[in-house]
Parts: C-alpha cells; sequence; structure tokens
C-alpha cells in the first residue's frame, strides 16, 4: 500500500497524489490519502473529491498507529512495516521512483519528474467529475473558440499573510507586462482570459489593450471550476502558484506556451517546480 500525507491547497493535494499514483502502479497497489493533517487545518481541507482519482481516505484507525510508530524509518500497521519518506527539500530525487513495498509519502513533490511518465493518467484522473454550469459552459466556449491565453493573479494570502508573503509574494505587474510582450510575439489575435482571487484589484491594475476577460464567474468554493478553464486555454501566464501550475500542465495543446515567474519563491530554493521546458520572465 502507498500511503500519502495530503497538505495545503487544491494544487499541493494534487502533487501529492500524482507521485502517490505513479508509485501506487509501479508498485502495483493500492493508494491511501492520509487527511488528518487537514482535519486539523483551520483554512485548508480535502479537495480531491470533485475529480475522478482512484485513490480513497485512510481510515483513522490507520493513521493514529502512523502517527504513534513513526520514526522517520518505518511505520508498524496493522502488522506491516511502512518506509517512511519525507522531502526535506524540492529538488527530484529519483530514487524514490524505484522504492518497492509499503512506501509513506510525506512533502509536497512539486515536480513534473514524479508523474510525467504516466501524463495521460494523470490528466484522466484530474478530470472534473460533475459538468459545468451554464455559465461555466458559456466561458468555456469561448475559451475554446478563440487564441486563449490564461493569466492568473493570485493575491489572497500572498498579500495579507505575512509568513506566506515572506516565503512567496505576488508577482509584480511588471512580470505580466514582460510575459504579455512575449506572447503577442508567438501568438495571433490573443484573447486574454484572467483568473484571480483578486479581480477587482486585477481590473484596476493590469491595464491591457487587447481583448481581455475578466473569469469572475466562481465563488471560492468553486476553484476547481476556474481550473477546468484555465486548463483548457491554449497558453499561459501563471502567478508562483501551484494552482495555475496545474492549469498549464492539464492542457492538452500541443503547441501551448507557458510564461512562469523568473522567482518561484522570495525567501526559499524553488527547486525543480518549473518544467524546463516552460519560459522564465523576469520582472
Amino acid at each position: 500500500m502507498i500511503i500519502v500525507k495530503l497538505r495545503g491547497g487544491l494544487g499541493n493535494q494534487m502533487f501529492q497524489y500524482a507521485l502517490g499514483k505513479y508509485l501506487a502502479l509501479k508498485n502495483i497497489t493500492t493508494l491511501k490519502l492520509d487527511v488528518s493533517g487537514l482535519e486539523q487545518d483551520k483554512l485548508r481541507h480535502y479537495e480531491l473529491d470533485i475529480f475522478n482519482i482512484s485513490g480513497s481516505i485512510a481510515s483513522k484507525f490507520t493513521m493514529m498507529f502512523i502517527r504513534i510508530f513513526n520514526n522517520r524509518i518505518i511505520s508498524k500497521v496493522l502488522g506491516q512495516y511502512y518506509l517512511y519518506i519525507k522531502q526535506y527539500d524540492l529538488y527530484f530525487n529519483e530514487k524514490i521512483l524505484v522504492k518497492k513495498g509499503n512506501i509513506y509519502l510525506d512533502g509536497y513533490w512539486q515536480s513534473e519528474n514524479y508523474f510525467r511518465e504516466i501524463r495521460n493518467i494523470i490528466i484522466k484522473d484530474f478530470l472534473i467529475k460533475t459538468k459545468p454550469d451554464k455559465r461555466n459552459k458559456l466561458m468555456l466556449e469561448k475559451i475554446e473558440n478563440s487564441n486563449s491565453v490564461c493569466i492568473h493573479i493570485r493575491r489572497g494570502d500572498y498579500i495579507s499573510n505575512k509568513k506566506t508573503s515572506e516565503v512567496h509574494g505576488a508577482c509584480s505587474l511588471k512580470y505580466y507586462y514582460n510575459a504579455v510582450k512575449i506572447i503577442l510575439k508567438k501568438v495571433k489575435n490573443p484573447t486574454f482570459f484572467i483568473f484571480s482571487d483578486d479581480s477587482q484589484w486585477t481590473k484596476e491594475n493590469l491595464k491591457l489593450k487587447y481583448l481581455t476577460i475578466y473569469v469572475n464567474i466562481n465563488s471560492p468554493k468553486k476553484g476547481y471550476e476556474d481550473l477546468r478553464l484555465m486548463s483548457n486555454c491554449k497558453y499561459f501566464i501563471i502567478a508562483n502558484s501551484s494552482f495555475s501550475w496545474w492549469g498549464a500542465w492539464l492542457s492538452n495543446n500541443p503547441n501551448k506556451i507557458v510564461c512562469a515567474p523568473k522567482r518561484w519563491f522570495r525567501s526559499a530554493d524553488e527547486g525543480d517546480i518549473v518544467p524546463k521546458s516552460w519560459i522564465r520572465v523576469g520582472d
């Protein structure tokens, strides 16, 4: 059995699931999701249930024994031993992909190298189970019928939470303008679809002289609908956010262009988060 500890928001949970799914397939075993940490988190909650995933939530009884016997090497659960793997940095560790037996994963695992080999499977697993409502369906049609460029602007806790701001920091307006210039050189007649958790600020501050549509039809509780819309765009200007990372990565456009910020973290090493095929843009 593979057990993966879930933490953070939707984008982070997707990274964690993806590595767990890879190892479960590799070892021909089941995948369980440890949500015990999320149950104690006042800001985050389990969000993967909106997807067509195959992993199921680990029982509280099982997780009780994981916590008691965890010594960073093995954990004894119902008579079985689990190799405990903790992530200490964000760099890809290829040794993890060949681990066998029962495994407990504790980390963020933010690198496509952990699951790129099963890309088609991950894309199917992250299909949203419910169909889009009327407003999202109409927006989806606009996206599909244009040279759609997704721009994601993450503010929220990147601005309001001191600790989060110190680690991440919101991307500057100059970054977005520089990325738009790159897109304009490569894409004819683009339509910019702007996604943000602060739509009012974005409207007042990001001024584009091109066809622009502000996507503000979904509440925070339906962020997955924004993810579906984003992933159907053809080109991307993402924030330093795992949410928009997945919006770009899930796109099946073979000619997609993804612009990502040159600096992912303000005060941390980014590891291997940004794929080498994406364009790094400074500010």
